[in-house]
Parts: C-alpha cells; sequence; structure tokens
C-alpha cells in the first residue's frame, strides 16, 4: 500500500542545516518522470501527490537529490515540454499547494528538489507566442525567432527539426517563418532579445523562492541560433553520429554549428549563474545535445564555476555499447577538455531506450551486468543521474502503434518507435493492479515483463539489483574520495575497466569485469575495502575478477 503519511510542510517543517553550496558534486540525482512514477487519484496518470507518497523510496535508495520532469501547465503535445505558463501547475499533476508540500517533505527526507528549467522554447499556447504572433510590431514580436521567406517562398535556410522535417513553420498572421527545433507547437524563444533573458531568469527566481535547489536545463545549447541564418554545412556519411537524433533521422546528417551551441550562449549562462548565486545553494545541470562537439560544450559550460555547475552529454547515453576503452576515452577527453568543469553522467533518462536493453541484450546474466556496470558509474568522477526503474533493472517496453502517445515515435515508426518504451509506469507491487502505479488504466501500458521487477519483489532481497543499488549508494557515501576526487586510469586489457580516484592522501583502486568472462589484472598493494557487495579476490600480485566482478582496495 502506498504511504500517504507524509509531513505537512508547516506543521512538521525540519530547518535545514548550514546550506552546503557544493552539495551538487558528486550526488546521486534521481529522475522522476512526474507522469508514470505514482498516480494518487485514480485518473491513469501520475502526479505530485503520488511523488510525495513515494518520496522515501527514494531517501531509502540514497539519493541526495531528485530531478522532476515538467509539470508546468502545458497542452501536453510534448507530455509537458511545451510549456504555457512556467508559473502554474498543470491540473493533471495536482495544484501549487502539492508542490510546496513535495518540497518541505523532500527536504525533511534529506533531499534536494530540481526541476526541469525547459526554457529555450515555450508552448505555442503561451501567451508571450500568442501576442509575438499577433503582428510584426507588438511589444514581443522579437521575442520568438521569426524569418522571411526566401524568395520562392522556402524556408529561410536548411535548418531541421528533431522531430523530423524542417525547423521553420509558416505563420499566416505574420506571413514570416518561426523556428521551432522540436515540435511545430514548440516555437524557439529569441535568446538575442534582453528581454526574453530578463523574463527566463524571472522565471528562475520564482521556482528558486519557491524552495527549489535547482534545475535540469533542457537543451541548454539550444538557447541561441546565428542571426545570419547561415545554412549548416552537410556531414559525410562517415562523419554522421546518432548520439542527439536516431539513426534514421536526418537530422543527423548536418553539422549544426549555426542553429546551436552557439558562444553567444556562454554570457547568457553567467548571468543565469549570477541569479543562482543569490540563493543559499542552487545548481544546475544542463543537458547538452550536439554529436560532434558534446564534450567541448560541457566543458565550456561548467568552465571555472562562472556558468552552470554541471552538464551532461549523450556519451553514455548513445546506443554504441559502454566498453572499458570507451569509459576510458570519455572520461579522459573530458578531463582534457575540462580540467575545471564537472560533469553528471547517465546510462537513462526519460529520452533513450534504457540501458537494461540498449547494452545488457545477449549478456548471460542481465542482473549482473547491471549491477557491473552501475557500480562503474557511480565510482567514476562526477555527478551520477539515475532514472527512475533503472534500480529495479527495468527493460525497454516494446509498444504497439496504437499504445504510442509520443509524437517522436510515430513520426518514426517502425524503424524508430520513440520514447514510450522508456517512459511507461514504475512497478511498485507484483499483485496490484497495474503493478500498483494506479487504480485506473495508465496513460501507457505496464508491461507484464516488469511486473517480476517491481520493488516489492526486490526490497530485502541481498541478490536483487535494487539492493545493490542501495548498498552501493552508501558505499560510495562512505569514501568521500568517490564524490570529489579526481581519476587516473590504470592500463588494462579486454573488458577490464581500472581507475583510481583520490582525493588529498585518500586514493582508492577501482576495478571492474565488463565482460562474462573471467578477468584477472596485475595489481598489488591495495587494502580491501568491503561494504559494496561486489565479487573479486585478490591473489598475491593478481586482481582475480568472476564475470561482471568488481574489486576495490585502498592503495598503500
Amino acid at each position: 500500500m502506498v504511504n500517504t503519511a507524509f509531513q505537512n510542510p508547516i506543521e512538521d517543517a525540519v530547518l535545514a542545516p548550514a546550506a552546503d553550496r557544493d552539495w551538487w558534486r558528486g550526488a546521486v540525482i534521481y529522475q522522476i518522470y512526474p507522469r508514470s512514477y505514482q498516480d494518487s487519484n485514480g485518473d491513469g496518470v501520475g502526479d505530485l501527490v503520488g511523488i510525495i507518497q513515494r518520496l522515501p523510496h527514494i531517501a531509502d535508495l540514497g539519493a541526495d537529490a531528485i530531478w522532476i520532469s515538467p509539470f508546468f501547465k502545458s497542452p501536453m503535445k510534448d507530455f509537458g515540454y511545451d510549456i504555457s505558463d512556467y508559473r502554474e501547475i498543470d491540473p493533471i499533476f495536482g495544484t501549487l499547494s502539492d508542490f510546496e508540500i513535495l518540497i518541505a517533505e523532500a527536504h525533511r527526507l534529506g533531499l534536494k528538489v530540481m526541476i526541469d528549467g525547459v526554457i529555450s522554447h515555450t508552448s505555442e499556447l503561451h501567451e508571450w507566442f500568442v501576442e509575438s504572433r499577433s503582428s510584426r510590431d507588438n511589444p514581443k514580436a522579437d521575442w520568438y525567432v521569426w524569418a522571411d521567406a526566401s524568395p520562392d517562398g522556402t524556408p529561410p535556410n536548411n535548418w531541421l527539426s528533431i522531430f523530423g522535417g524542417s525547423a521553420w513553420r509558416w505563420d499566416t498572421r505574420r506571413m514570416q517563418y518561426y523556428m521551432h527545433n522540436f515540435l511545430p507547437e514548440q516555437p524557439d524563444l529569441n535568446f538575442h532579445n534582453p528581454e526574453v533573458q530578463d523574463a527566463v531568469l524571472d522565471i528562475v527566481r520564482f521556482w528558486l523562492d519557491k524552495g527549489v535547489d535547482g534545475f535540469r536545463l533542457d537543451t541548454i545549447n539550444f538557447y541561441f541560433h546565428s542571426q545570419g541564418l547561415e545554412n549548416n554545412p552537410a556531414l559525410a556519411a562517415d562523419e554522421r553520429n546518432a548520439q542527439t537524433a536516431p539513426a534514421v533521422n536526418p537530422y543527423n546528417f548536418q553539422d549544426h554549428i549555426f542553429d546551436k551551441s552557439r558562444p553567444e550562449n556562454l554570457l547568457f549562462l553567467e548571468r543565469l549563474r549570477q541569479v543562482m548565486d543569490e540563493y543559499p545553494a542552487a545548481a544546475a545541470v544542463g543537458e547538452v545535445g550536439d554529436s560532434q562537439r558534446g564534450l567541448e560544450v560541457v566543458a565550456a559550460y561548467t568552465e571555472a564555476d562562472k556558468r552552470v555547475q554541471m552538464c551532461y552529454a549523450f556519451d553514455f547515453l548513445a546506443p554504441d555499447k559502454i566498453s572499458a576503452g570507451n569509459v576510458r576515452t570519455v572520461l579522459e577527453q573530458f578531463g582534457h577538455v575540462a580540467s575545471s568543469g564537472w560533469a553528471c553522467w547517465a546510462f537513462s533518462n526519460h529520452d533513450v531506450v534504457r540501458h537494461a536493453t540498449r547494452w545488457g541484450a545477449g549478456e548471460p546474466d542481465l542482473t549482473a551486468y547491471l549491477k557491473v556496470i552501475s557500480a562503474a558509474m557511480m565510482s567514476m568522477r562526477g555527478s551520477v543521474c539515475i532514472y527512475q526503474g533503472e534500480e529495479l533493472g527495468l527493460t525497454e517496453a516494446d509498444l504497439a502503434l496504437e499504445d504510442l502517445q509520443d509524437p517522436y515515435g510515430i513520426r518514426f515508426w517502425p524503424e524508430f518507435k520513440g520514447r514510450d518504451g522508456c517512459r511507461t509506469p514504475m512497478v511498485w507491487d507484483r499483485m496490484a493492479i497495474y503493478g500498483g502505479f494506479s487504480t485506473a488504466k495508465p496513460w501507457l501500458p505496464v508491461p507484464s515483463e516488469h511486473l517480476a521487477l517491481a520493488v516489492n519483489m526486490q526490497q530485502g532481497d541481498e541478490q536483487s539489483l535494487l539492493e545493490h543499488y542501495r548498498r552501493f549508494i552508501a558505499f560510495r557515501k562512505q569514501h568521500p574520495t568517490f564524490t570529489k576526487g579526481d581519476i587516473n586510469f590504470i592500463d588494462t586489457e579486454g573488458d577490464v575497466l581500472a581507475f583510481t580516484r583520490r582525493a588529498g592522501n585518500d586514493q582508492v583502486v577501482c576495478v571492474f569485469n565488463l565482460g562474462s568472462a573471467p578477468a584477472t589484472l596485475k595489481f598489488a598493494g591495495t587494502e580491501p575495502l568491503t561494504g559494496h557487495g561486489m565479487e573479486a579476490a585478490a591473489v598475491g600480485g593478481n586482481i582475480e575478477l568472476p564475470p561482471y566482478g568488481a574489486w576495490f582496495g585502498r592503495a598503500g
């Protein structure tokens, strides 16, 4: 049964300790997709009260913070990423009062609260866009990216939308095109206009005043475009990278140097940081979608505490399977280009195929494989983002076309089935209707294969993936070297990944066998660390690793 005994924020609020401005560095952040987490009112859609009811699960996991995907007022063309009012809660999720209770209860449980800042674009129903499109000379005429047609009536350039087709939509009121990097119902704001920047920063202040601890900034590198509207150059076939968009999407055919990742964004991010620094310990993590220069953009955006605190690129969210070699390559490249920056690593989120399927398909022991790669992620230098259900080992749901809700998947079906497969409801109770998510038919189906992975089936089972996540997060917190230390890689072969984490005089050796066959690493002089639950043994001068095993030791 869902626990409804959360505290009253007025009667039972707990005074927070002195603010730690550095709390985000090395934090474990748990992402909640609110439509699919917990339905409290029986309408088949998750809501804020449902999140409140399930906060103890996240606190028990050991997370430091939650990131909640959008819950703002929206026509739901892109399920909340098309916002029509930044200061209102959409009724399907609840009320502003519900959110205030959520913040208070999260803080009581020791959880920071981060919310999705979707500021690169709005809904077409937002009052700003309604006014902007009404004429070419209204007060908000320049708040969005408008351009005249080419002489032959076609769009002003070759820029493409991630959701397919041109990034330009003709508007008959203004007799101009407006830019949309995503759906046509999501017009892009014009950040070259200082009034737009001021309005966006006012929204940031509004939510910080409500008590949020920070933001996940959606599409952070999409804020600015080149005012020259130059055509993006083409990429050769062997240069195309399917990190940001699926391989079947022609968006990958261009080098997106004029429609995003523009240098003008750096000054705006400095303005944003100045606003956040007005508050005790606000922090932000930015989503960088750039298949050609992702790590370089992350480096620039997180440089020397001038802009956002941390960012993530799509290196570990891409289809390519994680390996010992690419982990080393990505982290060493990041250390080279962003020596003063900070990354936030994730293997899954609401936009990509769950990694249990993306990487785990074909592994002879999926649970053991998920344990070792999660341990590797939580041992790397950087912060960590865990997507709801990842701690249960949920696989990607294979949905029928008639069950799809995502316009992205409907547009590219069947070669790309969209994002609904990773957004199906959380499963709490194997025997309860719809896995304990709702008493009504959910907005997306609950896959039958997920029921055996429900929270109540794994809780208390020391061999389960859920208990592994709890145990390893606790282990991580016992050794501050993991959260803030430097990283240096050890030469290995095959599926063995090894590195040291060092903070001051404390050095921890971390060794992982990402493969399904036993492996050996010649390494001596370590005092074994316990409490992580992973299997391995030191024999003489060797570390003997079973399939999917890991070893941790304190170097002498």
